[in-house]
């Protein structure tokens, strides 16, 4: 007997169901997470230290002498340098062309402080060992190095969490995180300077800075892995791909926690969030100088919204990513202000033909780059000024990328207007 279009429909809907029912069973085993806040729970075989919840100001209190010393040490007579990258996916490209173009120029300052998030946090190793390393930095983001890192899980989407395999992403850190770099920031956490990245622990809901310098120096196989997996979590944005679970120890019993995206809870950080790690009362953080590389666009025209999937959770990391970039850089100028700072900043300009966080295409990402490069050579970068204060009445319009004006430039513009 044949079935009906009808009876056909109804069939797959119940087999639909009954797959979903029982993948709605499974889980991928893990133990449970810590129960603790702030506690002491530690990756296996680190010492406590090497991270901590961002909210946890007890663990700053108990480290603020070392933490004093070491800044001591790392600017010795110089000035205080501090730069924050944002995340923003594929427009981490735009950051690591703007650091290569200002080795160039010979512009680019000595950071004594890099903090990353997401894409800023894959970015952040390169922007702490300085222009050394600049080809490395070249060939992760000025390539197409990223071409293939949004692969689809297919039917997997229905046995697991994220829509695109965990594999490319894993492949393209453990290709550019190797022992060299471990062994070059280890040697840079020596002399004080520290390496900062964000990810999020799920459990706690609750923003985890990790400090990549004491990972490094650690040394060993279980360095190189531990410092993979954070910038892996940091990276992973939820419900794209899968999160990252770190095992971890506390009082002899052994725990799972699962990290995603920094960017989950923060674009990037700098000023309050970086409250814990500086003493406020040390006397050279008044002068000191703070740069922010935001990897994205604040304003964006509006477009229909496809009704799929992967275009809603995109549009809906779009905008949480602009919202949450645009509040923390409010919050980091008013800290600036207050602590009398030097704050520089930079942004994919509204007008600039930006596809999203999302489209890893080559020539993309590659365009993207050589814009960022050809800014910081002509030292057109930074804008001494949040720009994005002075919000456009009308809908940015792409132009052709000759056409685009540097960060630098459209402060000056504005700036004029006043």
């Amino acid at each position: 007997m044949k079935l009906t279009s009808h009876a056909w429909s109804c069939a797959r809907l119940v087999a639909l169901l009954a797959i979903l029912s029982l993948v709605a069973c499974m889980s991928a085993p893990r133990k449970a997470a810590p129960t603790m806040m702030f506690g002491t729970a530690a990756p296996v075989g680190f010492s406590s230290d090497v991270r901590y919840v961002g909210a946890d100001r007890g663990f700053f209190a108990a480290h603020r002498d070392e933490t004093e010393a070491r800044i001591r040490m790392a600017i010795a007579d110089g000035p205080l340098n501090v730069l924050a990258l944002s995340g923003g996916g594929a427009g981490g490209s735009f950051g690591a062309g703007a650091l290569v173009g200002l080795s160039h120029a010979g512009k680019r300052p000595e950071f004594a402080v890099v903090t990353g998030v997401s894409t800023g946090a894959m970015l952040a190793p390169f922007a702490f060992l300085g222009p050394s390393w600049d080809k490395e930095l070249t060939e992760a983001f000025g390539g197409n190095s990223a071409e293939h890192l949004l692969r689809s899980r297919s039917v997997g989407i229905l046995f697991g969490p994220g829509i695109y395999r965990s594999k490319p992403l894993n492949d393209l850190v453990a290709r550019f995180a190797s022992d060299a770099m471990l062994e070059a920031i280890a040697r840079e956490h020596q002399k004080g300077r520290m390496l900062l990245v964000a990810t999020t622990d799920l459990d706690k809901e609750e923003t985890v800075i990790w400090d990549l310098g004491a990972i490094a120096a650690h040394g060993g196989p279980a360095a190189l892995s531990l410092f993979r997996q954070v910038l892996v979590a940091s990276a992973s944005i939820p419900g794209l791909f899968p999160p990252v679970v770190i095992h971890v120890e506390d009082g002899g019993k052994s725990y799972d926690e699962m990290h995603v995206d920094g960017g989950t809870t923060v674009p990037f950080f700098l000023g309050s969030e970086l409250v814990h790690v500086m003493p406020l009362e040390f006397e050279k953080l008044k002068g000191a100088n703070l740069y922010v590389i935001v990897n994205g666009q604040f304003i964006a025209a509006p477009r229909t919204t496809p009704v799929k999937t992967t275009a809603v959770l995109r549009r809906s990391f779009n905008a949480a990513l602009r919202r949450m970039s645009r509040t923390s850089l409010e919050l980091s100028v008013a800290f600036a202000q207050r602590y009398e700072m030097q704050f520089q900043f930079a942004l994919i300009p509204d007008d600039y033909p930006y596809e999203g966080p999302l489209k890893f295409r080559p020539s993309a990402t590659q365009a993207l780059f050589k814009f960022g490069e050809r800014c910081g050579e002509r030292d057109q970068f930074w804008a001494d000024l949040p720009t994005s204060m002075a919000r456009n009445v009308s809908t940015p319009t792409p132009v052709p990328l000759d056409q685009v004006r540097c960060p630098a430039e459209i402060a000056a513009s504005k700036q004029g207007l006043r």
